[in-house]
């Protein structure tokens, strides 16, 4: 399992892959990660935002880890499996988190919970609750999604829990992995990919990131230079992923771009997405190829 000591480099939130008729394609999950875990990431996530999770069902879920166990076991290698498990439901949360811990998950994903707009104690009690099924957590902080902004005294209270052993910001600045690193507190990891490389520079320990589905080995070369304290050649490096970056996010939402381009490239059979999500528009296609 993943602790707090363990929880640093590059994490990789994968798709899932549907067919045309938006069922879940397993033959392409298997070929797509055959290509993604030829390098050396230091964890998969499943399930997360980048894999739908609003609309797939836990067992495709469970499908989606036994495919990726196989396929590791074909490479020999072993890749920490991170599943995300939260919901704006506590009880609902609990019982995903139970099974993914029956399903060998190395740690859970846990989001802020949504829509029902509790306070910031009510939040520490919803992962409080979730930390009772003994399985690693990494909170994760997304206000652009869930609609409430954590303060920071209540993520250092969220992070103070025992079995939650990190945190994923993807808060939209820097501020708060400074805060977090003035105090000492668990690991950090980036989920904004264009402020990767900044926050690393406020003490991040990592990143997980949609976008290191494509050019992984220059994400892993651009965090390996930075903790060897080449940072002048991680930033020219990171630098030259930034265009593809924004392309990914900020026209037309994740995973929706992500997904056409590993068809493009035939890691997958179609950039099929669920409703509400749709394909991408024929601009956005012309602007992406001119960087892939």
């Amino acid at each position: 399992m993943l602790s707090e000591q363990n929880l640093k480099g590059i994490y990789v939130p994968v798709v899932t892959p549907f067919q045309t008729n938006h069922t879940l394609d397993l033959a392409s999950f298997e070929s797509y990660l055959k290509h993604l875990l030829v390098h050396d990431i230091n964890g998969l996530v499943i399930n997360g935002t980048t894999g739908e999770c609003p609309t797939t069902s836990w067992e495709e879920v469970t499908s989606q880890v036994e495919i990726a166990k196989i396929v590791m076991k074909q490479l020999n290698k072993t890749v920490p499996i991170v599943i995300g498990t939260g919901t704006n439901d506590t009880l609902s949360s609990l019982k995903r988190t139970e099974r993914a811990g029956e399903l060998g998950a190395d740690a859970v994903l846990v989001v802020t919970p949504y829509y029902n707009k509790p306070t910031g104690k009510g939040v520490v009690a919803h992962f409080s609750k979730i930390a009772e099924a003994g399985v690693p957590v990494i909170a994760y902080e997304i206000p652009g999604r869930t609609g409430i902004r954590l303060s920071v005294d209540t993520i250092r209270e969220i992070l103070d829990i025992p079995q939650v052993i990190g945190l994923k910001d993807s808060s939209g600045g820097v501020e708060l992995v400074s805060e977090l690193s003035r105090y000492g507190s668990k690991p950090v990891l980036c989920g904004e990919d264009l402020l990767f490389h900044a926050s690393l520079s406020q003490g991040a320990s990592g990143g997980m990131l949609a976008s290191a589905n494509l050019n992984t080995a220059k994400f892993i070369d651009v965090y390996n230079r930075y903790i060897s304290g080449e940072v002048s050649e991680s930033k020219k490096q990171f630098d030259e992923l930034v265009p593809l970056i924004r392309l990914l996010f900020q026209e037309e939402p994740n995973p929706a771009p992500l997904k056409w381009i590993l068809t493009e490239l035939g890691w997958i059979e179609s950039d099929s997405v669920r409703l509400p999500l749709l394909p991408i528009s024929d601009p956005l296609k012309e602007k992406i190829k001119k960087h892939i």
